[in-house]
């Protein structure tokens, strides 16, 4: 093997080195919030990121496929923060209730509970990010108000 081709094989192995490094990272940037299989005190855009965009896409387009989830950018329910905390306490169709639940309950996404204060958070992210662009904002005790 001659130096240039030496040089070129170890220059390929470093870039190669570097993308699985970004990967690594990149995949573990997806999971922000998670601690053993639970939501660990994660803020707006990491409860997006942690459940919302599994099923309305990372860019908030939504998806179909195996179930219609619509699209949180550009969406005209949106403009309600209200409504946005009566879906995730509630949940709707397809989309469980991410409210926490009561002690003995078993229900689907047990661990996947988030508090009021993640709930107006997430709300707020996506009402101003993805091309949203709404100026008032949700409170924890707005949401805590609207449980059942």
């Amino acid at each position: 093997m001659n130096r240039h081709t030496k040089h070129s094989a170890c220059a390929l192995a470093c870039i190669a080195m570097l993308l699985v490094a970004g990967v690594a990272v990149a995949q573990s940037s997806d999971n922000a919030g998670h601690a053993g299989g639970k939501i660990a005190a994660a803020n707006g855009e990491a409860v997006y990121r942690s459940i919302c965009q599994g099923c309305h896409m990372p860019d908030a387009k939504g998806a179909r496929g195996a179930g219609a989830y619509p699209a949180l950018t550009g969406n005209p329910r949106l403009v309600s923060p209200q409504y946005m905390a009566a879906v995730i306490l509630q949940g709707r169709r397809d989309m469980p209730s991410f409210k926490p639940a009561a002690e003995g309950e078993d229900r689907f996404l047990r661990d996947a509970s988030l508090s009021d204060t993640q709930i107006a958070d997430v709300i707020n992210y996506i009402r101003t990010h993805f091309g949203n662009q709404y100026p008032d904002r949700i409170s924890a005790e707005e949401v805590a108000a609207m449980h059942p």
